[in-house]
């Protein structure tokens, strides 16, 4: 499987690049929705707690398209990694599902319950939105340490291990550290989706704060715990070419300022769009790093790629889906960009 073509070479090479930007996306468009999920668990008023998923209505459902195309490219063109990560993450990615459906039918049908059983649906929808933040964090710390393959003479390689192999300190830490990052998203996006003077945005900014230093210390410890733990990284970053990866932390802790300076100037817009900018700068700096690896230690790009007739076939058939969702969500974006108050319940 490692015997490439140029061509499926760089076709791999292409689809890595496409699937890294998917899950990039992902995490900064959904991951604010997930926190604003979150959120109303704290949020003691029915009226505010309708607001907020009337905030997310118009988007929320594109910003979790970007998910089902990191799974769609990782099935047409790493079928064999998706085929063993599936394996060992059942668990993990099962939750996330339910979590998934249960946030889309309680923010769906929410307006359609009676008065004593919507509070059992805004309970249902924070609680969805915590559980697929946390075993998708989970699940992204137990890709980073890798599993094991069986090693056939002949076939493919398939997962060997149990049902809770993913369960380690490092994957509970990254499950906790994902929830904590996605509630200062959350905070940004409900400053920035409602009215000035509104009890809510008061109320969440009581919690950006602490949030912010949480999520601050969440992703030094996670540095400096991965340079522990795994050799592929430390070589990089303090390899020979250790200045790239200190001006992408410079440039991570710039961006991260000028957030946190937006923030406490009431420029809402320009705090989310700080903020995203550092999670694509930590994220491209880990996916450089994983680099050639697509899951550490067990799969790389070339080894776990289809082969040549697959990945061209693929190729033509959704190379142009891409354009098509940047444009739709950012048409979508822009039509629900207006600030609301929790007089605009959902469905109300």
């Amino acid at each position: 499987m490692d015997m490439l073509s140029r061509t499926q070479d760089m076709l791999a090479f292409a689809w890595w690049i496409a699937l890294s930007v998917s899950v990039l996306f992902y995490i900064m468009l959904d991951g604010a929705d997930l926190g604003a999920g979150i959120l109303t668990l704290f949020l003691g008023d029915e009226d505010e707690r309708g607001a907020v998923m009337a905030a997310m209505a118009g988007t929320w459902d594109a910003n979790e398209t970007w998910l089902v195309v990191a799974g769609g490219v990782l099935f047409g063109t790493f079928p064999f990694v998706y085929g063993s990560a599936f394996s060992y993450l059942m668990v993990p990615l099962t939750l996330v599902l339910w979590g998934i459906m249960t946030r889309a039918v309680a923010l769906e049908f929410r307006h359609l319950a009676e008065p004593r059983w919507r509070r059992f649906s805004d309970w249902a929808f924070g609680l969805s939105s915590l559980a697929t933040t946390f075993f998708g964090g989970i699940a992204v710390g137990a890709v980073l340490e890798g599993f094991p393959l069986t090693h056939p003479a002949h076939g493919i390689p398939t997962y060997v291990g149990g049902a809770l192999r993913f369960l380690s300190p490092f994957s509970l830490w990254t499950g906790a550290a994902a929830v904590l990052a996605v509630m200062l998203a959350g905070g940004l996006f409900i400053r920035a989706r409602f009215k000035r003077g509104e009890p809510i945005r008061d109320h969440v900014a009581r919690w950006t704060d602490p949030a912010f230093y949480a999520a601050l210390g969440c992703v030094a410890i996670t540095l400096g715990w991965s340079a522990l733990i795994f050799p592929w990284a430390a070589q990089k970053w303090f390899g020979a070419h250790f200045w790239i990866w200190g001006l992408l932390l410079v440039a991570a802790l710039f961006s991260t300022a000028k957030m946190r300076r937006a923030t406490r100037g009431e420029r809402d817009l320009a705090a989310i769009l700080w903020f995203n900018l550092t999670v694509a700068i930590l994220g491209v700096a880990m996916i450089a790093t994983m680099y050639p690896w697509l899951v550490p230690n067990t799969w790389t790009i070339y080894s776990g790629a289809s082969p040549q007739v697959s990945l061209i076939t693929f190729t033509l058939a959704m190379a142009g889906f891409f354009p098509v969702m940047v444009m739709y969500n950012w048409y979508q974006i822009w039509v629900f960009r207006a600030r609301i108050s929790k007089l605009v319940r959902y469905h109300e």
